[in-house]
């Protein structure tokens, strides 16, 4: 039987993550915050060291923890987006480089946030990465998850687009206007979203522990390991005026009320709006396509048919 450990798995991704593993086949341990409830659980606090003796011994483990991005970026909330990323992956990277039992492969999150507003440049993986604050903490998430790798772990770095899931994230956020006929596109409607259905969040997930080796190309695209920055975006991402329409023609509704840039900056402050919303990231899944993930939704309308229609 195979042994995971997982962080963050309260989160949209991770409860969706622990639906699909076989319970017969493979053993689920999480590390929670708090004092552990049962054999299931590791007690772990991301901004202390971490016991290597408490996470060793597992086949993969996937990492998936970090203070939610949403809401105003005081002083404050930049410090725990960065500081539970960061000091985190540190921390569980080193334990894990430590312990005696080390796990075959990490899986550790990150976000398309690396590269930046772009506009219409399509973004790989060979990409450099972008300017401010979000591309900074991405840089050092995926900096911190390097003391695994260089213990011999095999690191897949997830660099996660828009998440489309039924239970929270950006889409259950935009749901309650657009069903009420009050949604539209956001700002200009221009930048472009790079999209992922939460099903090929966790195929992908499932894919990147479980792809060891591949024929092609080097560079983690084959002749060896899937492994360092992977996008795990859907093919076809769409600008923002085509995702508004989108969501409300599978909702039968109308999308007639555009949210004006001067709003988002006073609902969420000018950094987080800018950096959030009106972003532009054309990203393509050029690792995941190259080793073979073949993904289950490829086009918006039927990502959001499956999720809301």
């Amino acid at each position: 039987m195979e042994r995971v450990l997982v962080t963050g798995a309260s989160g949209p991704i991770g409860t969706a993550l622990l639906a699909s593993f076989e319970p017969q086949s493979t053993q689920i341990v999480r590390l929670v915050r708090g004092r552990a409830q049962n054999a299931a659980q590791v007690s772990w606090d991301p901004l202390a060291p971490v016991s290597p003796t408490a996470v060793s011994g597992f086949d993969a483990v996937v990492h998936l923890a970090g203070e939610s991005v949403v809401g105003r970026w005081t002083e404050e909330k930049k410090k725990a987006i960065r500081e539970s990323r960061v000091q985190g992956t540190r921390n569980l990277a080193t334990a894990l480089a430590q312990s005696e039992a080390k796990p075959r492969v990490l899986v550790c999150a990150s976000a398309v946030g690396f590269y930046g507003n772009r506009g219409d440049e399509l973004l790989r993986e060979e990409s450099r990465g972008g300017q401010g604050f979000l591309p900074e903490v991405c840089r050092e998430w995926e900096d911190a998850s390097r003391i695994a790798a260089e213990a011999g772990i095999r690191t897949v770095n997830i660099r996660i687009g828009l998440v489309l899931s039924p239970k929270g994230g950006a889409l259950g956020n935009m749901l309650k206007p657009f069903k009420l006929g009050l949604g539209g596109r956001i700002g200009s409607g221009q930048q472009w979203w790079s999209w992922i259905h939460v099903d090929d969040i966790v195929g992908g997930i499932h894919h990147a522990i479980g792809t060891e080796s591949v024929v092609g190309p080097g560079n983690g695209l084959g002749n060896g390991p899937v492994s360092g920055p992977v996008n795990l975006v859907a093919p076809n991402p769409v600008r923002n005026a085509e995702f508004a329409k989108v969501l409300a023609s599978v909702l039968g509704r109308p999308a007639f009320f555009p949210v004006p840039e001067f709003a988002l900056r006073l609902a969420l402050g000018k950094m987080a709006a800018e950096e959030l919303l009106l972003s532009s990231q054309r990203v393509e899944p050029g690792k995941l396509r190259a080793s073979g993930y073949t993904f289950r939704f490829r086009e918006l309308r039927a990502a959001l048919e499956n999720l809301v229609g």
